[in-house]
Order: C-alpha cells, then structure tokens, then sequence
C-alpha cells in the first residue's frame, strides 16, 4: 500500500496544467514539442529527457529574465513570437527557425514559463 501511494505521488509531481495562465498555453504539449523539435540538442531544458546540451543558454528561470536572446523584453508574447521565428527579431542568430507554429510556440512557452 506504500508503495503505491509512493509511485501516486510521484507520477503527481510530474504533472503539468492543462494551461499555463500568463502564456496561454499548454505546457505539457509544450515539453512534447520541445521534445518533437529537437529543442535539446542546443539548449539545457530542465524536465527534458536529454535535454543537456551548451550550445545555446539554458532554458530554466525563463519567467525571471528581464530579457529574451539578449535584448528583446521578457514577455509571454516576445517569447512565444521568438520561438517561432528568431530571425524576425536577429537575422544572425544561430537559433533556426525549424518551422514551429504561433499556437505551438506558445505551448512552448507556456513549459518554459514553468522551469
């Protein structure tokens, strides 16, 4: 009976909202988007399977940074318009642009705001 109520408790811990209010979005769609659009290969994103990697800054405490890639102002809307397309706001970016939706980027989003 422990031991169930143990692994209750656990997979609870994991569980995401079904909207995140300040984005709009779905953050666990988010993750899975993250997931699906290879988001890890470049950056660290805490709650991803093998998301590890340094090539871009990490992806934790997003909700706390005054600014977006450096220079853009931290907001739900910049953050999900940044995900979508980053060149619009840099064309020398090294983030490509891999074809994510405005409704993906701010499910996205929505999982960023979270970590």
């Amino acid at each position: 009976m422990r031991y169930l109520i143990a692994l209750l408790l656990l997979g609870a811990c994991d569980r995401l909202p079904d909207r995140e209010p300040i984005t709009g979005g779905n953050p666990a769609q988010g993750r899975n988007l993250i997931v699906q659009f290879g988001c890890g290969a470049c950056h660290t994103i805490r709650g991803v399977p093998g998301a590890t990697a340094t090539v871009g800054p990490p992806l934790q405490d997003l909700k706390k940074r005054v600014y977006l890639a450096g220079h853009l102002p931290n907001s739900p809307e910049q953050l999900a318009k940044w995900i979508a397309n980053p060149r619009d706001f840099d064309d020398k970016t090294a983030m490509p642009a891999v074809g994510v939706t405005e409704a993906q980027a701010r499910d996205i989003a929505a999982y960023l705001y979270l970590q």
